[in-house]
């Protein structure tokens, strides 16, 4: 009996040291001094990673791409022209040399006339058909008196002006020379913003030069440059001397008239915008045919509604615009549109703002009658109005 207890005392003895030993084991693995490593190299690590096969397939895809534009610019370069303009201005003479005690003093060494001098600009244009016409903007040859225009093959010409759109700022000029290179034109609509763009023309009068971006946004309006806005917007640099340039496509279609750049420095600094080629189309095809562009109109002043003036007629939403005016006898007036009706659609279309409205109403032919859903005394009405042709705006 006494050997059986002493081997109980001795197994647990064992048990008792094994226990500790094991402890203290423990504790030296993550208490004890730097010399002491704990062994990894059986752990198993995942990593995240494209197969060998479908990375390669990417880089092939990707080695397809275009390295080089050259093709674009070739078809589309001789295109894009030089537009240099003169003008004379007349220097009033100043008030001082009015006063009789200057005259008393310096006698006929007073300028006694107005002083003229020959201010000259320069810009783009694009080449649109063999029979001379080219594309540019209307600020580019506004008030010119003389200009000429400058090929890439060498060749100059003096170009008439065939007719302007101050609301889109688009002009058509035409020259008359041979074997004319006129680009082909692409399709404006079927531009996503990240597509390669390059804009041609002659920025600082330094001579044709082609820069690359991509489309950065479409649709663009608010700008406050055009009476109707909507630009495609891209970081292909465009500076001063770039404006009625070419923004061609990947391909070397037309696909924009560049048009402006905003920049506090006068530089490009990736914001500048085109007229797309769709309305540009659009608009050159009526000054050639008819003398001018042609939009509807109805004769009515109109303001933007406000959250607080929403608020005040009980709109659920910031939308529709404010008739502020309604001119006697015109097409409004004569469809009983009343100044403080809310026009919510036209033609079955929500109207966001005033440029949508003005937009909307001046893609309506003349003659064209449209439906104007409106609110009249917090009361939901219907009007039919007849649109008549926009009045060519006056210069000042």
């Amino acid at each position: 009996m006494a050997d059986s207890d002493e081997q109980r005392n001795t197994i647990r003895t064992l048990i008792k040291f094994t226990l500790i030993g094991m402890t203290i084991a423990f504790v030296v693995l993550y208490i004890a001094d730097d010399d002491v490593k704990i062994d990894f190299s059986s752990s198993t690590v995942e990593f995240k990673e494209i197969s060998a096969e479908d990375d390669k397939q990417l880089h092939d895809k990707a080695m397809q791409g275009p390295v080089s534009y050259s093709n674009a610019v070739a078809k589309a370069a001789p295109s894009v022209v030089n537009i240099f303009t003169a003008k004379t201005i007349t220097q009033e003479r100043a008030q001082v040399f009015e006063d009789p005690l200057f005259e008393y003093f310096f006698g006929d060494r007073a300028p006694m006339a107005p002083q003229k001098r020959t201010e000259t600009s320069l810009g783009s244009g694009v080449i649109i058909s063999e029979q001379g016409f080219i594309l540019t903007n209307n600020h580019v040859i506004e008030s010119a008196e003389e200009i000429q225009v400058a090929l890439k093959d060498g060749r100059s010409a003096q170009a008439k002006v065939v007719g302007t759109d101050p609301e889109s700022d688009l002009a058509v000029l035409q020259i008359t020379l041979n074997n004319l290179p006129s680009i082909t034109m692409g399709h404006s609509g079927n531009l996503n913003v990240g597509d390669v763009v390059l804009a041609i023309g002659n920025p600082f009068g330094v001579g044709q030069t082609v820069t690359m971006g991509i489309v950065s946004a479409t649709g663009r309006d608010r700008i406050g440059l055009n009476t109707f806005e909507d630009f495609i917007q891209t970081d292909a640099a465009i500076n001063p001397g770039n404006s009625g340039g070419a923004l061609i496509n990947a391909h070397g279609y037309l696909v924009g008239i560049n048009t402006a750049i905003f920049s506090r420095s006068g530089g490009s600094q990736g914001i500048g915008f085109a007229i797309p080629v769709s309305a540009a189309k659009d608009v050159t095809q009526q000054i050639i045919e008819k003398g001018h562009v042609v939009r509807g109109w109805l004769g009515i002043e109109i303001q933007d509604m406000t959250p607080q003036l929403a608020e005040s007629f009980s709109l659920d939403e910031v939308s529709g615009v404010i008739v502020a005016g309604v001119l006697k006898n015109g097409p409004a007036d004569q469809a009983q549109l009343r100044p403080g009706d809310i026009i919510i659609k036209i033609e079955g279309e929500k109207v966001s703002d005033g440029k949508f409205a003005v937009n909307r109403i001046a893609r309506a032919a003349p003659g064209t009658q449209i439906n104007l859903s409106i609110l009249r005394n917090r009361k939901n009405m219907e009007i039919k109005a007849t649109t008549a042709e926009r009045p060519v705006p006056q210069d000042n």
